[in-house]
């Protein structure tokens, strides 16, 4: 029941441009190509779907950062891509769902 419920919200998702909410997952090395300040920059550009943000130093290095995101499906999907694009990131997952079923 999960896998249909799961694959039915998907496809929905991609079917339109609803209100979507979720999170952005991403593990990033912070010396590695200023990404630091290309995440800030990129946050701000989207504040407006941007709902909550949490850091988290993982090494001397390495740091895991949690986004939670609400708004249209295809600007969070863009913010999405620009910030797994962006150098020095080392893993990056987005979950999202639809906000009314």
């Amino acid at each position: 029941r999960d896998l249909v419920r799961k694959e039915i919200i998907e496809s929905r998702i991609k079917e339109d441009n609803s209100e979507v909410i979720g999170t952005l997952t991403i593990i990033y090395d912070h010396e590695i190509g200023n990404v630091t300040d290309k995440l800030l920059h990129l946050q701000h550009h989207h504040h407006n779907e941007i709902t909550f943000t949490t850091h988290i130093h993982i090494d001397d290095r390495l740091c895991l950062e949690i986004v939670v995101i609400r708004g249209q499906s295809s600007r969070v999907k863009k913010f999405a891509e620009n910030v797994k694009a962006l150098k020095g990131i080392k893993h990056g997952q987005l979950v999202i769902t639809k906000t009314n079923f």
